[in-house]
């Protein structure tokens, strides 16, 4: 069998803790198994490489910047394959390059085009365990790029499904996926499976297990997809089809994002063409904008309200600035946070949003904004309260049960 491994910052933390996934890479091995692994950079790497740029600059260049950010994971691999080839077993270091990993040019968010695996193909057939610098790869012209935040994840799904693997594993410091974090609600409760919309909505809403984009290309590759601890043999949770879910729970989880700022664009006029004109230009200097709100005209203006990364505000306050003189009166916010609910039982019963609103409600918690999907409900809420809002939505739909 051909099992692609990933193993989180924490994972590989310090060297113990690689040498501890050398072993279990090795186990891996000796169960009759190829493999391939991908890993992050050490934790707390990645935010010290980042602060060194804001040192200098509070929008560095984004090229220079994914020069910078890619050798954490270079690091890591080096020493991972040193490791493993010094109790005996052959092992190779690959860069995102040299793994054949093809993206677009969109530095510091590259999108992964293709992947020549024939390279990796060759190591693995020659009973190489192939260690691959996840969160990288590079443009046919030859710039290195990184995938983003959790790009790590992305690296070993496509990996998997590029090179047909029949199994891949997402090692992190957590048992698998939980109904909401441990961290903030003790009583929250592993899943033993999850369907791919649900966590990839988790994902995308805040949940730190896995990368969102990792789940949307798992779904689309099929990938058999388990996350698990690197720090013990527990049984991970398994994303799969919605089919294979036997019994749909109405919620399976509470996300939190506090990683969200408002932008307020107030007393606009009210008439075609003044949104596009904003949300182009963002989309222009790729900044992701999430939730949407537009009030009703009163006298030819309205308000836009939308929310993007709080880490892309300066962005956003640069773009918003080189706008006409009709979007001056703009308001900034980053002291808010997202919490949603997730369930693809949702689909089939109703009061779930009212059960929402009425727990925010009882806690005195003002809603700022609201989307909804099929299967989640999001609202934006000040964020000194994000994880009381955690906690009552846990209990209101008695996940800890």
């Amino acid at each position: 069998m051909l099992i692609v491994q990933k193993y989180g910052g924490t994972s590989v933390g310090t060297l113990e803790r690689i040498a501890n996934v050398a072993q279990r890479v090795i186990e891996t091995k000796n169960d009759g198994n190829k493999v391939i692994v991908v890993v992050s950079a050490m934790s707390g790497e990645t935010n010290k490489l980042v602060d060194f740029a804001h040192h200098f600059s509070k929008t560095p260049a984004t090229r220079d910047m994914d020069i910078l950010l890619s050798s954490g994971e270079r690091v890591t691999a080096a020493l991972l394959s040193i490791a493993l080839q010094e109790k005996g077993y052959k092992a190779v270091a690959l860069t995102g390059r040299q793994a054949g990993i093809i993206t677009d040019n969109s530095f510091t968010k590259a999108r992964i085009d293709r992947i020549d695996t024939s390279y990796m193909q060759k190591l693995v057939d020659d009973d190489c365990i192939v260690v691959v610098a996840g969160f990288q790869g590079i443009t046919e012209d030859g710039s290195v790029t990184t995938l983003g935040r959790g790009g790590s994840d992305l690296t070993a799904v496509a990996i998997a499904g590029a090179i047909e693997a029949e199994l891949c594993e997402i090692f992190t410091d957590v048992d698998g996926v939980y109904t909401t974090d441990p961290r903030i609600e003790p009583k929250a409760k592993k899943l033993d499976m999850v369907s791919y919309d649900e966590m990839l909505e988790l994902a995308s809403l805040g949940a730190k297990v896995l990368q969102n984009r990792s789940v949307e290309l798992a779904k689309k590759l099929n990938v058999n997809l388990v996350t698990r601890n690197s720090f013990n043999n527990n049984q991970g949770t398994l994303i799969t089809k919605e089919e294979n879910i036997m019994e749909k729970p109405i919620v399976s989880g509470i996300a939190l994002d506090k990683n969200q700022a408002r932008v307020s664009v107030i007393n606009v006029d009210d008439k075609p063409g003044i949104a596009a004109n904003i949300f182009r230009k963002l989309a222009e200097e790729n900044i992701n904008v999430d939730m949407i709100v537009q009030t009703v005209g009163h006298d030819g203006k309205t308000d836009i309200d939308f929310t993007v990364p709080e880490s892309e505000l300066e962005r956003t306050k640069i773009v918003m600035g080189k706008l006409s003189d009709s979007y001056k009166n703009v308001e900034y916010d980053a002291s808010i946070a997202k919490v949603s609910i997730v369930g693809v039982g949702m689909k089939s019963h109703s009061g779930v949003a009212s059960k929402a609103f009425d727990t925010m409600a009882k806690e005195n918690i003002n809603i700022v904004m609201i989307s909804t999907s099929e299967i989640k409900i999001s609202m934006v809420i000040d964020s000194k309260y994000s994880e009381l809002a955690v906690r009552t939505l846990h209990e209101a739909y008695e996940l800890d049960k």
